[in-house]
């Protein structure tokens, strides 16, 4: 049995199975769910309980678990699986590395804090991004770990621009600190962004004051084709100008 439940805190979304799912459970409970994300335009941070006798799902029921999840990901911000089942809290565990939402794994006991936690996670990107159409310069600000979504939407601009203006002049990481990546997925989709765009991007700028950011230009450079350099987090005027090639990197 799959049902929806009730009394979640606002903005969470709660969902219980139990006994064998059916395909049918499925698409009465999570489907009209996602469906309601994308008409109000919302992102989903779901609660996803299994109860001890849960049983499994129909087979008709994984294909269509399968089927919604691989199109509805993006619509995620995160999930808590709250579970006191030790094949499941496993699987979920492994299955947090390789999903491109922030997921963690709680204890039936422990359905308080599932609801903190998801309530917790941050509102909206934690990175943004501006093009500069007169410099031809993307201005990327960097405020929590890395997501596949902000590569997606970072994506859209910069190859919108190189479809209408040809090569990008350049790019600008500003970041007080590197946050690193929210997980696995993330950081293959940050290796990818550079894979299809380090061509036609002339010169890259790192605007940050931290010690891993002192190696990124050295390191870089065996990676991308682009010219790469370092600035201070407060000298980001500086880093345009020298991205937009109107003048030289001070030494």
């Amino acid at each position: 049995m799959l049902e929806k439940l009730a009394n979640m805190p606002e903005g969470i979304d709660g969902v219980k199975a139990s006994g064998k799912v059916t395909k049918e459970e499925y698409e009465a409970v999570v489907e009209p769910l996602i469906d309601a994300a994308r008409r109000e335009n919302r992102r989903i941070r779901l609660l996803y309980q299994v109860a001890p006798d849960f049983q499994g799902l129909a087979p008709a029921a994984v294909w269509e678990d399968t089927k919604v999840g691989l199109s509805s990901l993006k619509l995620f911000d995160g999930c808590a699986v709250v579970t006191d089942i030790g094949w499941i809290r496993e699987l979920s565990r492994l299955g947090s590395f390789l999903v491109s939402c922030p997921t963690r794994v709680f204890g039936n006991d422990e359905l308080g804090e599932a609801t903190d936690w998801l309530s917790s996670l941050p509102q909206g990107p934690g990175v943004s991004h501006h093009l500069d159409s007169e410099t031809g310069v993307v201005v990327v600000e960097v405020q929590q770990p890395l997501r596949v979504q902000d590569f997606d939407a970072l994506a859209v601009t910069v190859d919108t621009w190189l479809e209408r203006q040809g090569d990008l002049h350049g790019l600008v990481v500003h970041a007080r600190e590197f946050p690193g990546w929210q997980n696995f997925p993330s950081l293959l989709r940050h290796m990818k962004f550079v894979r299809d765009h380090h061509r036609r991007i002339g010169r890259v700028a790192l605007a940050a004051d931290s010690k891993l950011a002192e190696l990124v230009p050295h390191l870089a450079k065996h990676f991308v084709q682009a010219e790469v350099n370092r600035f201070g987090y407060d000298d980001l005027d500086e880093a345009i100008a020298w991205a937009a090639g109107t003048r030289q990197a001070s030494s």
